[in-house]
């Protein structure tokens, strides 16, 4: 899905649960805190960046597909910047990968851009994680409570 951009590239002023990850200036966002937020008044953008056939296999409901994931990982930051017309400046982007690692990246790209990026913690795994009620993302969510 396309969607329209605005010349308004206004920061994110809901409340939110995530935090910075240390060193760097990207937010953070628990898929917990995401879940709360999906389908309410304060629904992010969530923007899955793995490639398109794990994005079918399985992805969180409502999230958009930018399979920019290989490209990332080997330092072509262009093929992101190439699409920002995909991806709306209204509201604050979750950005997706298989463990939040590339996300990072990506988000860090997006910031520089003027979005406001946030990235999902455990990426795919972790909302998986979450979505299953396992015990490994139990153990996770502690140890993201101690950071």
């Amino acid at each position: 899905m396309i969607y329209e951009s605005t010349p308004s590239r206004r920061p994110h002023n809901g409340t939110v649960l995530c935090r910075r990850l240390a060193g760097t200036n990207v937010k953070t966002i628990s898929p917990s805190a995401l879940a709360e937020r999906l389908g309410t008044d304060d629904e992010p953008f969530v923007l899955d960046i793995r490639p398109e056939r794990e994005h079918r296999r399985n992805a969180i409901d409502g999230s958009d597909n930018l399979p920019v994931y290989v490209d990332i990982q080997r330092g072509n930051d262009e093929s992101l910047l190439e699409h920002l017309d995909a991806i709306p400046t209204n509201a604050e982007v979750i950005v997706v990968c298989k463990m939040g690692i590339v996300a990072k990246r990506a988000a860090k790209l997006l910031d520089g851009e003027g979005y406001d990026a946030t990235v999902l913690l455990g990426g795919m795994s972790g909302w998986t994680g979450y979505r299953n009620d396992s015990i490994g993302y139990k153990l996770r969510s502690l140890l993201w409570k101690f950071r």
